[in-house]
């Protein structure tokens, strides 16, 4: 959603839908019904989400993504199997288990690496749908097929019957007034589970609330250079997004640039805060300008207390200093109210 235009009133109606328990995990159904045949499915002006959302099998050929982890498909894709050693699929009713057998792979072998972080294993949320493309309800992204997102809960230790799978909600990590994580429910290995899947070649991106990133950093110690991967995104309390890289040399596959430096990361954070009506930053030599792509983009209008929202969200995005996070506790901020345009999605995230 972009902040162009957001005003209190829509700010105050959007931020309920984003935030509540029910929105973040829906439940599923033991007997789903199908959705209804499309008239004409043929019409130019069907939305893909329609078509995309009424397939049930993988699309033939060679597994390969096409476009954008926002905006793709892919064929030859994969189903997760619903039960391994180490994890077990959720909401199996919204048939979002699939992949390509890239990510599939991945998940498969990350998770029998879990019990290594004292994980007992993964509770596999949504993947992709048979072909990728987009959803009728949710994801924005998990069109490519190497997405996934697991739940901040823990296995446990029993074969969860289907009622279990469509109908337990996973544990929300967020304390109450959105500005840590909760004591009572997050462990270290929560922290040791991420900080392993942030070390897998394979892994662009992992998305997370911005009071888990807070978290993380403060429990990292020495061991820091991961925590790069690991970005602030409003939702992510229940579970966390994997984004793996497309495979090498895939030409079809649009993969985003390598997460963001500090300095360039503190540059478009006074950019977005003047623009919100803070006092002007200056550039303090001109290696340090605003590049031309950001000086073209017009300026926003925030809502009020928007401005100091976007500069915590994105100076929690510098992982190496634990004050880039110190601001996410001021009592006069929350973490949850800035939302990304889709170029900040494809430039940053």
């Amino acid at each position: 959603m972009p902040l162009t235009r957001l005003t209190l009133p829509a700010l105050a109606l959007a931020l309920p839908a984003l935030l509540s328990p029910a929105a973040a995990q829906d439940r599923g159904s033991v007997n789903p019904k199908p959705l209804p045949p499309l008239a004409n499915p043929n019409d130019p002006s069907t939305p893909a989400k329609a078509l995309f959302g009424r397939v049930t099998g993988p699309a033939s050929g060679p597994a390969r993504p096409f476009g954008s982890y926002a905006k793709g498909c892919f064929s030859g894709g994969e189903a997760l199997p619903l039960d391994g050693a180490t994890w077990q699929v959720m909401r199996p009713s919204r048939n979002r288990m699939w992949g390509t057998p890239h990510l599939v792979d991945f998940i498969e072998r990350l998770a029998a690496r879990a019990p290594q972080a004292g994980w007992p294993g993964l509770l596999v949320g949504d993947m992709s749908q048979p072909r990728g493309g987009p959803m009728l309800t949710g994801h924005a992204s998990h069109q490519l097929g190497l997405d996934v997102d697991v739940w901040l809960t823990p296995m446990p230790d029993h074969r969860m019957t289907r009622a279990e799978r469509e109908e337990t909600s996973a544990t929300d990590m967020v304390r109450s007034d959105r500005l840590d994580i909760d004591p009572d429910v997050w462990t270290r290995q929560h922290t040791a589970l991420i900080r392993m899947t942030a070390k897998q070649p394979e892994v662009a991106r992992i998305f997370v609330n911005a009071a888990i990133k807070k978290a993380l950093c403060r429990e990292a110690g020495g061991d820091r250079g991961w925590l790069t991967k690991v970005r602030p995104m409003y939702g992510h309390n229940y579970h966390y997004h994997i984004r793996l890289a497309c495979p090498a040399g895939d030409g079809a596959c649009d993969d985003q640039a390598p997460p963001a430096l500090r300095r360039r990361l503190r540059l478009r954070t006074r950019l977005l805060v003047q623009r919100g009506g803070a006092e002007p930053a200056q550039a303090q030599n001109p290696a340090e300008a605003p590049p031309a792509d950001d000086a073209r983009r017009p300026a926003r209008r925030l809502p009020g207390g928007a401005a100091r929202a976007v500069e915590v969200a994105y100076f929690s995005w510098c992982p190496a200093e634990s004050r880039s996070v110190s601001a996410i506790s001021r009592p006069d901020t929350t973490n949850t109210m800035w939302m990304p345009t889709s170029q900040d999605r494809s430039r940053s995230l």
